[in-house]
């Protein structure tokens, strides 16, 4: 017998009542069309999850080396970047000698940022170097050094940093510690979370920072940060793995915010509000490029992260809650700089998209918290 396309109301409506009795007179077939379509539901939503989740690429070997600028002002050959891991007391294998250990990395994810980055790293070296001294005395780590990580950029982002490398040196007596500022080059754009956890896997520093290359942020705030993120790390019971989150809440209704236009404050607040549905409220400025780790919290973060794109703080920050890492929210200064690389309306769609992801992902176990 064959099946005819109802055609009328008439004919709907009897198509409606034979369903009903059918269901009536035999409950467990509707239990049964239930359960079915709650499963087939489910299973096309893990699929698709499957299909939009982010598994971060392999590294090149190129990725894993550095070029900076020797003693005696030429460009060096690229030399092997060293594993974070190496640098942890309970690591089994023992860091190479001709990459000692320092006080502060600093990490610095550039994508097309060959106008920015020089003033951002004049200002940087500059603290750094009255703050934070090399010393000959080898027994605790001492001095600092930056990772410029050049996302692949489209301009002359490491030819940049390099000159500019070359140039501070030439003009400054004595010259910062050799192999202390490095320049990183990926092949293949990743994305600004994939060029900090690029650089948090390949530093030497007992505390890393990542920064943003605008230089928004005063770099001096650094000081703040490791002082509340030292005294994090003894409270009782004391804990080597401690994170200091630069934020820039305390200045929502300052002129710097304020005279912002009006969409992207309008994007701000509601992607605060959408945080808060997705359960994100302990640390109030997700998203302040400035974020100070201890090289245990940074090695239990890192290793595992998936997303690359603008929603990797909050993974960062999902990591760390769940890894059981102390937090600290201190206040940066922070302005306005012309040039971003973010495209409002788009990105912050792609962000909002992406968190739904993240969240989905750990959530029935695509995303594993424990790798």
């Amino acid at each position: 017998m064959g099946f005819t396309v109802p055609s009328s109301v008439e004919d709907y409506l009897a198509l409606g009542e034979a369903v009903y009795l059918l269901i009536h007179n035999n409950p467990s077939i509707f239990v049964t069309i239930v359960l079915a379509s709650a499963i087939a539901a489910l299973a096309a939503g893990y699929l698709l999850l499957l299909v939009v989740a982010h598994f971060p690429r392999a590294e090149t070997s190129s990725e894993k080396t550095y070029l900076t600028i020797s003693p005696s002002g030429e460009v060096t050959a690229p030399l092997p970047l060293p594993n974070t891991t190496d640098y942890l007391p309970t690591s089994a294998k023992s860091h190479d000698p001709s990459n000692p250990p320092v006080l502060i990395s600093v990490i610095v994810p550039a994508y097309n940022e060959s106008l920015r980055l020089p003033a951002m790293l004049a200002e940087a070296v500059d603290f750094l170097t009255a703050e934070y001294p090399a010393s000959e005395d080898l027994s605790t780590p001492s001095g600092w050094e930056i990772l410029i990580v050049d996302d692949g950029s489209t301009d002359d982002t490491s030819s940049a940093a390099l000159s500019w490398i070359q140039s501070y040196q030439t003009a400054h007596h004595p010259p910062p510690p050799p192999s202390s500022l490095r320049v990183v080059t990926l092949s293949k754009n990743r994305g600004k979370g994939g060029a900090v956890t690029h650089g948090m896997r390949h530093c030497r520093g007992l505390y890393t920072i990542f920064a943003d290359a605008d230089g928004a942020t005063r770099f001096s705030d650094l000081r703040d940060l490791l002082a509340k993120l030292m005294h994090l790390q003894t409270q009782p019971p004391p804990s080597p793995a401690a994170i200091a989150v630069g934020s820039r809440a305390h200045m929502v209704h300052t002129a710097a915010v304020v005279k912002r236009s009006f969409i992207r404050n309008l994007l701000m607040y509601s992607f605060h509000t959408y945080l808060g549905i997705m359960g994100i409220s302990a640390i109030k400025d997700t998203q302040c490029g400035f974020k100070l780790f201890s090289r245990e919290a940074a090695v239990a973060v890192f290793r595992g992260m998936y997303t690359e794109g603008w929603i990797f703080d909050v993974e960062i920050l999902l990591r760390a809650e769940r890894a059981g890492i102390r937090m600290v929210e201190v206040p940066v200064n922070w302005h306005e700089v012309e040039g971003t690389k973010m495209e409002l309306v788009r990105d912050s769609v792609v962000m909002a998209l992406d968190l739904l992801v993240l969240r989905a992902g750990y959530a029935v176990g695509i995303y594993k918290y424990g790798v």
